[in-house]
This record gives structure tokens, C-alpha cells and sequence, in this order.
């Protein structure tokens, strides 16, 4: 029976639609609400298997973010506000050039004018904060990914994460936010 049980559960832990309908891990309490930058997410498939991301939604209000003193070029960044950005996959992917297990994850990335690097990192359950990005986070890395960065000219007021669905099975998560937008390959393993 406990084996029935433990195999029932690993089938619907693989199930595609779990990361669709799980809940974003994000800290409870009553504060949720009342951030400056709303919580998100989104909700994809790679070769038929559920991908998920969840972040916080930082906006300009007026300021140079990107490139500015509050995410500066050439510097980890959490890729949002609040917690770490969580990317959640059912099936092993491939980010870029990056092999994933099926997880979770921290996805960080560090902005540049041309070209962004993407990280998946296995400790995702610190602050976002990016000095808590220290040596013993940074041992946890899967790896990193460099990707070409778009200019776009209307500025981009909310940072938002989005998909574009290949039809291939693959999808390209869309990091846009102020005149950057960055395309990054997501396929099934």
C-alpha cells in the first residue's frame, strides 16, 4: 500500500498540470497585499510538461532601474522584487545552454546593456535581497547563460516574465522590463 501510495505521488508530482496549479511559494502573511510590487506568475509548457515561474513586479515610477543604482549593469540581480524569482519545472529542461533537473529554483540573472547572464541556482529559499547572494548561495549554482539582450524603444513600465510558445513544444521566457527585453530558449531534455 505505501508503495502504491509513494508511486502514486511521484506520477503526480511529473503530472504536467502540477506547476500549473501549485500555489507560488511565496512568505504568508498579511503584507502579501500591500507590497509596492505585486506578486505574479506564469505558466507554460515545454514538451508537454508544466513550467512555472513566480516573482515580484517591480515598476519604474519615474526612476532608471536597469543600469541604474538600484540594479546596476554587471551585477546579480534577483530578477524581480521581493523573494527570489522561483522557476519550477515537472521534467528535466534545458535553459539555454543549461541542463535542469526537474525543481525549483532561484532564477537570478545579471543585467548587461547587450547581454544578460541567466542563473538557476538550487538555494531559493533566501530573501531576494541581492547581498544575500553570497559565496555559499553562489556553490549552489546549476550554472549560468549568456543571452543576447533586445533594445526596446517604448519603455516597459512593469517588469513583467512571459512566454512564447515554439511550435516546436519549446517556449521562449520573455524578461522584459524599461528598454531591455531578453528571450530566453526553454526546451524539454
Amino acid at each position: 500500500m505505501r508503495i502504491a501510495l509513494a508511486v502514486g505521488a511521484l506520477a503526480l508530482a511529473a503530472s504536467p498540470v502540477v506547476a500549473q496549479e501549485t500555489a507560488c511559494p511565496f512568505r504568508a502573511g498579511s503584507d502579501l497585499a500591500a507590497r509596492p510590487s505585486p506578486l505574479d506568475s506564469t505558466s507554460f509548457t515545454v514538451g508537454g510538461y508544466a513550467v512555472k515561474i513566480c516573482y515580484g513586479r517591480p515598476s519604474l515610477k519615474g526612476r532608471t532601474m536597469l543600469g541604474g543604482d538600484a540594479v546596476p549593469w554587471g551585477k546579480v540581480w534577483r530578477t524581480g522584487a521581493n523573494e527570489t524569482t522561483k522557476f519550477i519545472t515537472t521534467a528535466p529542461v534545458t535553459v539555454g545552454t543549461l541542463a535542469v533537473p526537474a525543481g525549483m529554483y532561484a532564477l537570478y540573472t545579471v543585467p548587461g546593456e547587450t547581454d544578460w547572464e541567466v542563473i538557476i541556482n538550487r538555494s531559493y529559499q533566501q530573501w531576494g535581497k541581492e547581498n544575500t547572494y553570497t559565496d555559499s548561495v553562489k556553490a549552489l549554482e546549476l550554472g549560468r547563460v549568456s543571452i543576447r539582450a533586445d533594445s526596446v524603444a517604448s519603455p516597459i513600465e512593469t517588469f513583467t516574465i512571459r512566454a512564447e510558445p515554439q511550435p516546436d513544444g519549446s517556449a521562449l521566457l520573455v524578461l522584459e522590463w524599461q528598454h531591455s527585453r531578453v528571450k530566453v530558449p526553454v526546451r524539454e531534455r
